[in-house]
């Protein structure tokens, strides 16, 4: 019989193993990662780069540069994977050496315009990865005859509202709310705002784009063709190459738009608000857009009973002598009046709902507002976002707010944003985005909390998943819809090596695309057939489908 180790002399052994695995892991990434620069470096001979626009980990740039666009703090921890190098090119030439050396140093590439990517797929993976941060390609050009602009994939909305509002009063774009959100995931994920129920998403409204492929080809709508652009606009750029930049159609707005934000606690009968809204909003005249957001009120704000605070908010594209009588036929409940109201341009409503719908700033900010790449009181966050087909009960509301009481709740709110209009319009398959005729409204809840320690982050993000039982029966099911924009890799998640089928794929993709995710999966297969853009929710290639 052999003799057996003793549980010292293994656990030395054990340990010299793994010390000297972890040793070659080690040294195999910095040797990838020293290929990838000198890759760079050689396919930039021609000065394609600059100095300032190459930030590798042990540059004094580095840590600047990624956290800027962070967006949501559970992923600007020191244990979150940090990529190699981060590139910041200046022009659309300068991508396709750096999708080369990824792909010759076997390294994934995650693609970042404004950071607001609710689970950190553009700066996070748990494979050796590379950044390109768009940030500097930010060019807007206005063509206000032609009523269409050329903006680049790293511009902000509010830069976008801001260039348009400098060329015309009377012209606008249906994008977000949030001025900080970036172009490039917000058009290619779908692009929701105030003006969906006159023009529909920011995607239904883009009619030519630049992608750099797989191959290093840089590509407009007529050389990538119809199938390809198509899937970019709603079905997430990421899977398919870089979008450098979009062309898109310009809306007509009037000189004077009408806003207005009415607040209602339960005690001001704010469940039959809402119960009335869901009937209404869907149905008004399509130039009128009233949203709600809700939230609880602990009893030390309150000084009272904790209550739910019901903030009604609005865009009318008009005057308030043309939108007043029509809330009073459709809408009288609400109890608009005069004095709620405010006339203003439609650029300067943009500034109205960026700085709080819910309780409006005291003075107007300026334009330049818009300008503003930070944001101020970030937090770690949470979203889960449904669609609903028939109106919510005023039962079911109230154990919602239940759940809104819950301390895990505190920085929480719930969005209800309507749909029908232009939405109920456009076909399913127009584009990627599916979310059409069969939905009343969007409900979308957003988690926010300070707590930085993982178990801190476990406890709110279980409360999210209760929530979200919890509104199982009250939306739509088979599938349950989500946005592709308010994305959750709880619904689903692709395999870390990229070898993904598609029945697990598309547990989570249709989901947000619907019957539309097939032809993803054919597009997929066809520009990018090995599966070099991946990410946990990227679309697989065709080859993958299981018969």
């Amino acid at each position: 019989m052999k003799n057996i180790p003793s549980i010292s002399t293994l656990s030395l052994t054990l340990l010299l193993i793994f010390s000297c695995a972890s040793a070659a892991e080690a040294a195999s990434a910095a040797d990838a990662h020293e290929h990838f620069l000198e890759c760079l470096s050689h396919e930039s001979m021609n000065n394609t780069y600059y100095d300032n626009d190459v930030h590798p980990t042990n540059s004094a740039s580095f840590a600047s540069v990624l956290e800027f666009s962070i967006r949501n703090l559970r992923f600007a921890s020191e244990s979150t994977p940090k990529p190699q190098v981060i590139i910041t090119p200046e022009h659309e030439s300068q991508i396709p050496p750096v999708i080369y050396c990824a792909r010759k140093t076997d390294t994934e590439i995650r693609v970042r315009s404004g950071g607001h990517d609710l689970e950190g797929l553009s700066y996070v993976s748990q494979n050796r990865f590379v950044i390109i941060d768009l940030i500097n390609l930010s060019e807007i050009r206005i063509n206000v005859e032609e009523k269409t602009a050329w903006v680049e994939s790293g511009a902000t909305l509010g830069s976008l509202y801001y260039r348009i509002a400098e060329k015309s009063s009377t012209l606008a774009y249906p994008a977000g709310l949030c001025p900080t959100v970036g172009i490039g995931g917000q058009f290619s994920g779908g692009g929701e705002g105030t003006l969906l129920r006159k023009y529909g998403l920011a995607a239904d409204n883009i009619i030519d784009a630049r992608i750099v492929d797989v191959e290093g080809r840089i590509l407009d709508r007529k050389s990538m063709g119809e199938d390809l652009f198509w899937a970019i606009r709603g079905g997430g750029g990421a899977s398919f190459g870089v979008i450098v930049s979009w062309k898109i159609q310009l809306v007509d707005v009037p000189e004077k738009v009408t806003v207005f934000t009415v607040n209602r606690a339960l005690e001001q009968n704010a469940t039959q608000l809402i119960q009335r809204w869901q009937e209404v909003a869907p149905e008004l005249d399509r130039d009128l857009f009233i949203g709600i957001f809700f939230f609880g009120l602990s009893s030390a704000v309150t000084g009272a009973n904790p209550t739910i605070l019901a903030s009604f908010f609005s865009l009318f594209l008009g005057d308030v002598d043309r939108l007043l009588p029509m809330l009073e036929e459709k809408f009288p409940e609400l109890g608009v009046t005069r004095k709620d109201c405010a006339e203003m341009s439609w650029v300067e409503s943009t500034l109205y709902f960026a700085a709080a719908p819910i309780i409006p700033p005291p003075e107007p900010l300026p334009l330049e507002f818009l300008l503003n790449r930070t944001q101020p009181g970030l937090r770690l966050l949470k979203m889960k976002s449904d669609y609903a087909v028939k109106p919510i009960s005023a039962e079911a509301l109230e154990g919602l707010y239940t759940m809104m009481y819950d301390s895990e709740a505190a920085e929480s709110f719930e969005l209800m944003l309507p749909y029908g209009g232009r939405m109920s319009e456009i076909p399913e398959s127009a584009i990627p985005f599916p979310h059409r005729k069969a939905y009343m409204f969007k409900v979308a809840l957003t988690v926010a909390w300070k707590d930085s320690l993982a178990q801190d982050s476990d406890k709110y993000i279980s409360w999210s998943r209760r929530y979200h039982s919890y509104m199982t029966p009250y939306v739509s099911m088979n599938p349950r819809a989500t946005y592709f924009n308010n994305r959750d890799l709880d619904i689903g998640v692709n395999n870390a090596d990229g070898n993904t089928s598609y029945a697990q794929a598309s547990v989570w993709g249709v989901k947000y695309f619907g019957d539309n995710f097939d032809r993803l999966v054919r597009v997929k297969g066809e520009v990018d057939p090995h599966n070099f853009f991946k990410n946990e929710q990227s679309i697989p290639p065709c080859g993958k489908k299981e018969d």
